[in-house]
């Protein structure tokens, strides 16, 4: 049984683009589910230190401490143990799958001994179907096999032919195995867990161990040389770009909000949601910021995966689409809670599945129309299905725009005329007529011009705050909110319109020492108990938004502070609590996304800002 739980930021995260798992610190894997991102945990001690299951390695001596780092360019994570006989590592990596779905997943821990000599203790204690499905523990010369219904787990030992085989290799009671290798100088050893298939136990040679690490060292290394980048922040950006991929499921394109379920906006709330799951709003702004960096396969495949989705409507009285998918774009999702799950450092209920999917949020069919048409610009054109597909969605869209939502936020206190989904209504026909204009495309151009320019004129309107000179969340309303940070990037307003620099201006109320919050709950309620924390997405639309309106000094030192916040691999969980920690689903796409956005426009607004001095001299 596992004492304690690692704080959410102290953890990196591997996996192999079907599905990924959050090694702590401490050498625990605390969060693994296969085979896929939103199939159930088999390790979940994240939320559940006793029913959650655990995959531990640590030196046997308790007196250590840890360091922990990426191998350059990679996503193979090495935590380094300290103690007072040695220095040791397990590395933890995944090697990539194919595009094809699969079962079969391997995840390789191999424990290294750099200088003196060290102990590892492993203790593999999963937990099936989130703890609800019992297991058989089977051992042989060579692993042993975990059974749960249909489910077959394998664990294979990496050793060399002449390693003493069983001598300390030990069942539990409780079915579990515990493992421990006693390690000199220059020596390597490990475990491979396989998902999947029935066959027994097969000893892995350590040369085989260190051909797979070259490997994956060799993907990942590829992959990042494709980045164009070469501007300030490269190595951040790098970083960001790596996370945004682990957090892909390769077969469909989709990306995953995050890898995570139930991790509290607020320690001890209610506010604990899964988020393992492709959410429209993320994947199209993926489309854009990849094509920033120079991944155009990855756009592309995003692409792909909405357009998908376009063309084939849920049939939903909340419109043509969904706002999330499961990562196959599967429309259907449910939402219960693990009644008997303690939930992370006890913030109750831990749900999993998202009763949000069903809700009305019209900003989503911008933001996809936003991707298509980046796509489109970064030369993965619209065919003819695809563009009728978009006109049925414009159809309905022209129909529907002007009523009540529950907005980008996902809130839980009933429909409202947000602000923000106008907006993005506005992008979704200004980017169709455009995409229609370039390409000579039919389409009912007078009746899209019209509806854009009637969704203009009623946000002068009605979204602007005579009182508080700024334009506000919702309708009659005085409440200000962070998701209009992005009026100025998408084109309603220029960045140096009156209107909008005072509502920048204004927005300065929901920051705190360069964290910004996305609204005040208690100014407008949002159907949920308690608070949150700084919203970190938002504080980078902060950093783009001043960039924008050439405010370049406190744009940069805000984008700086920020930086400050991430954890020590460069990871970003959804928010940050008051007390600087991180909180909310780790790491969280939508984070990493904005987070390169803003640094491209901040070098950019940079860059030319020194050039104008140059001339000037």
């Amino acid at each position: 049984m596992m004492n304690s739980q690692p704080a959410i930021a102290d953890h990196g995260l591997i996996g192999d683009l079907q599905t990924s798992a959050l090694v702590a610190t401490d050498g625990t894997i605390d969060w693994f589910c296969s085979p896929r991102f939103d199939s159930p945990s088999i390790f979940g001690s994240l939320l559940d230190r006793e029913r959650g299951g655990h995959f531990s390695a640590h030196p046997h001596d308790d007196t250590f401490e840890t360091k922990q780092l990426y191998f350059p360019d990679t996503a193979i994570l090495i935590t380094r143990f300290l103690t007072e006989q040695g220095v040791g590592e397990v590395i933890d990596f995944m090697p990539a799958t194919s595009d094809t779905p699969s079962e079969h997943h391997r995840l390789l821990r191999v424990v290294r001994c750099v200088r003196g000599t060290i102990q590892f203790d492993i203790e593999i204690a999963p937990r099936f179907e989130y703890g609800r499905q019992a297991h058989r523990l089977t051992t042989t010369d060579d692993g042993a096999t975990y059974t749960a219904g249909d489910t077959t787990l394998t664990l294979s030992v990496i050793r060399n032919p002449d390693d003493d085989r069983l001598a300390r290799l030990k069942p539990t009671d409780e079915g579990d195995l515990r493992l421990s290798l006693r390690l000199v100088e220059g020596q390597m050893r490990g475990v491979v867990l396989q998902t999947g298939g029935d066959t027994p136990p097969k000893a892995m040679p350590v040369a085989e161990a260190q051909r797979l690490f070259d490997g994956t060292v060799e993907f990942w290394q590829d992959w990042v040389g494709q980045s164009t980048y070469t501007g300030r922040w490269r190595e951040e950006l790098q970083r960001s770009a790596i996370t945004l991929k682990l957090l892909t499921y390769a077969p469909s394109g989709g990306l995953v909000a995050a890898p995570t379920a139930g991790l509290p906006e607020q320690i001890g709330g209610e506010r604990n949601w899964d988020y393992r799951f492709t959410w429209v709003r993320d994947a199209s702004f993926s489309v854009n910021t990849l094509v920033r960096m120079g991944f155009y396969d990855e756009a592309a495949a995003f692409g792909q995966w909405l357009r998908a989705r376009v063309a084939e409507p849920t049939g939903s009285d909340t419109g043509p689409l969904n706002i999330m998918y499961r990562v196959d774009g599967d429309p259907h999702l449910s939402e219960e809670t693990l009644e008997d799950w303690e939930g992370y450092r006890g913030s109750y209920p831990v749900r999993i599945g998202n009763g949000a999917a069903g809700q009305l949020q019209l900003d989503i069919y911008g933001e996809a129309m936003e991707a298509i048409w980046n796509a489109d610009r970064a030369g993965v054109e619209v065919g003819q299905p695809g563009w009728l597909a978009i006109c049925r969605l414009l159809d309905w869209l022209a129909d529907n725009w002007d009523q009540p939502e529950e907005g980008i936020w996902e809130t839980r206190g009933g429909r409202k005329n947000f602000t923000y989904g106008r907006l993005m209504c506005w992008v979704a026909f200004d980017r169709a007529i455009r995409l229609a204009t370039v390409r000579g495309r039919p389409a009912p151009l007078d009746r899209w011009i019209a509806e854009r320019d009637a969704i203009y004129d009623q946000i002068m309107a009605k979204g602007w705050s005579a009182e508080r000179r700024a334009f506000v969340q919702q309708y009659g309303e005085p409440v200000l909110d962070a998701s209009l940070l992005k009026m100025a990037q998408v084109g309603f307003v220029s960045p140096h319109d009156p209107m909008w620099t005072d509502t920048l201006t204004a927005m300065e109320e929901l920051v705190s020492d360069s964290l910004v919050y996305r609204y005040d709950p208690s100014a407008s309620p949002d159907g949920l108990r308690g608070s949150e924390g700084t919203f970190s997405l938002c504080t980078f639309l902060y950093v783009d938004a001043l960039a924008r309106a050439d405010r370049l000094d406190e744009a940069r030192v805000t984008f700086e502070k920020m930086l400050t916040y991430a954890n020590h691999l460069g990871l970003f969980s959804e928010e940050i609590a008051l007390t600087g920690e991180q909180i909310g689903n780790f790491p969280q796409a939508f984070t990493h996304l904005a987070l390169i956005d803003a640094a491209i426009t901040l070098n950019d607004r940079l860059d030319a800002a020194s050039a104008r001095r140059r001339r000037r001299r």
